[in-house]
């Protein structure tokens, strides 16, 4: 089957996900004309010209090739930034793996390939019976996983993998994304992640003091990506 999309997870919140999705945007735009993000849920929004919107919805179609409803790239924004199943409650509503699919399918009608960029971790709710990982499932795209270094990565990154191998799904590739200057050995961090996740390096994103470009991120993909 040709390649028309990924799902893209972290160990944690806040280890780059979102750039990293952007990163692979531009990447994959080099190899298909219609790439478009999606971000299923979006919990936490922010005021811009008058409207409430999610920055991580924002920087996706910032990267994407063509434009799409907000309700298909961004089918559930909610206010706060809390886990989905808390945010949704909070907001009245509850959100299901169903409805976020129903937003893929159609997104895929008008694009080449779809990147999915989870929320938080593999196993945050959406509801008190579903996960985002429910989500990936439905979806059966290969998923690349977004490894924040700093202490404790190594075990978010390994528990990650072998959650996402015990579902059924690929992982076809990680980014390291050194988001704490400070962390001791590095080297040796990223050297044991190399000996123990069962997939390839696709790209490092070095720390700076700010959000670096998405566009200058080097990310090498699979050859089957194409």
């Amino acid at each position: 089957m040709a390649f028309d999309g990924c799902f893209v997870t972290g160990t944690d919140t806040g280890v780059g996900k979102t750039l990293v999705s952007a990163a692979l945007l531009h990447t994959l735009a080099r190899r298909h004309r219609r790439v478009v993000g999606m971000k299923p849920v979006a919990a936490g929004l922010v005021q811009q010209g008058g409207a409430w919107v999610a920055e991580d919805a924002l920087a996706l179609r910032a990267a994407s090739t063509v434009a799409v409803p907000p309700e298909l790239d961004c089918p559930v924004a909610l206010p706060e930034p809390l886990s989905p199943h808390l945010a949704a409650a909070r907001a009245g509503r509850r959100v299901g793996v169903a409805e976020l699919v129903a937003a893929h399918r159609k997104l895929r009608s008008l694009a080449d390939v779809v990147l999915v960029e989870g929320s938080g971790g593999w196993r945050v709710p959406l509801n008190e019976d579903e996960t985002l990982a429910d989500l990936a499932v439905a979806l059966a795209r290969p998923v690349v996983l977004v490894v924040g270094l700093r202490l404790g990565c190594l075990n978010h990154a390994l528990l990650t993998a072998e959650a996402i191998r015990a579902d059924g799904l690929h992982l076809a590739g990680w980014v390291a994304n050194a988001i704490d200057p400070g962390m001791a050995c590095r080297d040796e961090n990223m050297d044991t992640l190399r000996h123990w996740l069962p997939a390839p390096l696709l790209g490092v994103v070095p720390w700076h003091p700010q959000t670096p470009d998405a566009r200058q991120i080097v990310l090498n993909l699979p050859d089957t990506w194409r």
